[in-house]
């Protein structure tokens, strides 16, 4: 199990993966585990699809192969909008049977033509119901939104729910990606000036196509900054260069975030050890322990 005593004293370095949409990738997905592993981060989360999606069932074998083979701690998404109590109980219990142990706690996107199941409408009900029918059995971890939740009218109904699923016990929080610095940072401000005093680590997603971004920006409601702009405007064409020059962005996100000395970096990895590799190489001894 993750440790908060231990995280909470370090700048964390983590990735996420997701698990293959076919049954013929996960000898792929297995190959990137080890690869990210070689880097030792202090945990790997895996996505799990909302809803039951066909490629769920492959989220726990995967957290298991990151413990159990990789001997890294995995982090196991859980979205809750369309899972009933006891649906979300057979879950739990089955992690705890196969020895995970931290999970993401997430409210979950909407599913077309189904109606939500009634009994989580936010992440923090699933917190809530964790901690109640399985307490001390989960390190909780929750997501955040530096630029807003979409759902979420201002900044003060964001940090109000965020402050929520912090006292339901989400003890660590993994934020959304985004491209300019100065938001995320002024977001942790006003957490911190709520009280709000778990680690909160900035979520980093290098970009290395141009329909990659346009897809991320529509989907999440990122603004891009105008250096970002214009970067893509510059090398959006050129496939080889718009990968070196969103590896270069995000590099320089990181390192301008660890000297500000945020808590941590989540890199969204897409399932491409070979970026995750790059970028990692050239930041990890800059991460630093806390002073107290």
């Amino acid at each position: 199990m993750l440790n908060s005593s231990i995280l909470t004293k370090k700048q964390v370095f983590s990735f996420e993966v997701f698990p293959p949409k076919k049954d013929d990738g996960i000898d792929k997905i297995y190959k990137t585990l080890d690869e990210l592993s070689d880097l030792k981060p202090d945990f790997i989360s895996v996505t799990y699809g909302a809803g039951g999606s066909e490629n769920s069932g492959k989220t726990l074998e995967i957290a298991k192969r990151i413990k159990e083979t990789c001997h890294v701690e995995s982090v196991v998404h859980l979205p809750c909008l369309h899972l009933s109590k006891k649906e979300a109980l057979m879950l739990l219990r089955e992690f705890a049977d196969n020895g995970i142990e931290n999970l993401l706690v997430l409210r979950g996107d909407k599913i077309e033509g189904r109606e939500p199941a009634g009994d989580f409408f936010y992440a923090s009900d699933l917190a809530s119901f964790i901690q109640k029918t399985m307490p001390g059995q989960f390190y909780l971890l929750g997501a955040c939104y530096p630029e807003n939740h979409p759902d979420s009218k201002d900044v003060f109904e964001e940090i109000t729910h965020l402050k929520t699923k912090v006292e339901c016990g989400v003890t660590h929080l993994l934020s959304q990606l985004f491209f300019d610095n100065e938001k995320f940072l002024k977001f942790t401000e006003n957490c911190r000036l709520a009280n709000i005093n778990v680690p909160i680590e900035a979520g980093i997603m290098p970009v290395t196509n141009k329909a990659q971004i346009e897809r991320m920006t529509s989907r999440c409601g990122v603004e891009l900054p105008q250096k970002y702009k214009s970067m893509m405007e510059k090398y959006g064409t050129n496939d080889n260069a718009i990968l070196e020059a969103g590896i270069a962005y995000a590099i320089n996100q990181i390192v301008e975030l660890l000297t500000y000395g945020v808590d941590g970096i989540h890199l969204y990895t897409m399932n491409k050890p070979y970026i995750a590799r790059r970028i990692s190489e050239a930041v990890t001894t800059l991460l630093t322990e806390k002073s107290t």
